[in-house]
């Protein structure tokens, strides 16, 4: 995509996003990747009704060249693309069941939830929880680093993190990519709540066929 049909995909998925209860209010934020720097949602912009001229241009260096003042999220976002090189678009949202999740108690804190179903191995996997921190503080970003830097070297990448209290972060190849992980992170934490947090996870074997079939990287 060139960055007009960017930015029309950000405002597209933003609006979906909102239409359907993933977000609320002028919480979360939606970035992409782009040749010579990112685009991101503006600071208390409403994701539902998103202006494609509007969104925030960011250069490389993280100095904002044109539109809205860019959301405070915005080094954690570009602390994501640096540490995860196929990373185009993260998402942030303070979806109801994966922050009521962290209220209640998450299942570990290197894993927020079992491996419960198949999509869920094979289209989010693992996600860690990163410790509360006030919404913009820069320390995320390098325990988010650190969070995708020492997942991958143990051979099982992330493209999720869940920031206690707050929502997760996730990130893909494209908006729609994105958008298709963080629905089924969320639907899996309601799914688990919903359940009692009973349901017994996914034997070693069934990870193991779904690692071999679809390559997955649980």
């Amino acid at each position: 995509m060139n960055e007009l049909e960017l930015r029309q995909e950000i405002c597209r998925v933003g609006r979906s996003l909102f239409e359907r209860g993933y977000v609320h209010s002028t919480a979360g934020n939606i970035s992409v990747r782009l040749p010579d720097g990112f685009l991101i949602t503006p600071t208390e912009a409403c994701l539902g009704f998103l202006e494609p001229e509007a969104l925030a241009k960011v250069g490389g260096d993280g100095v904002q060249v044109s539109g809205d003042r860019a959301s405070k999220t915005l080094a954690l976002h570009r602390r994501i693309y640096t540490a995860d090189a196929n990373a185009g678009c993260v998402i942030h949202t303070h979806s109801t069941h994966l922050v009521a999740l962290t209220l209640a108690g998450v299942w570990k804190r290197e894993d927020i939830l079992p491996p419960l179903t198949p999509y869920f191995v094979m289209k989010v996997g693992h996600v860690p929880l990163i410790e509360y921190h006030r919404p913009g503080d820069p320390a995320v970003g390098d325990l988010v680093a650190q969070a995708i830097e020492g997942m991958r070297g143990q051979g099982t990448p992330i493209r999720a993190v869940m920031l206690d209290r707050l929502g997760p972060n996730v990130w893909h190849s494209t908006p729609a990519s994105a958008m298709a992980a963080l629905e089924e992170l969320e639907e899996t934490a309601r799914l688990w709540l919903l359940s009692g947090c009973k349901p017994e996870p996914l034997t070693p074997q069934q990870i193991q066929q779904l690692r071999q079939h679809f390559g997955a990287s649980w």
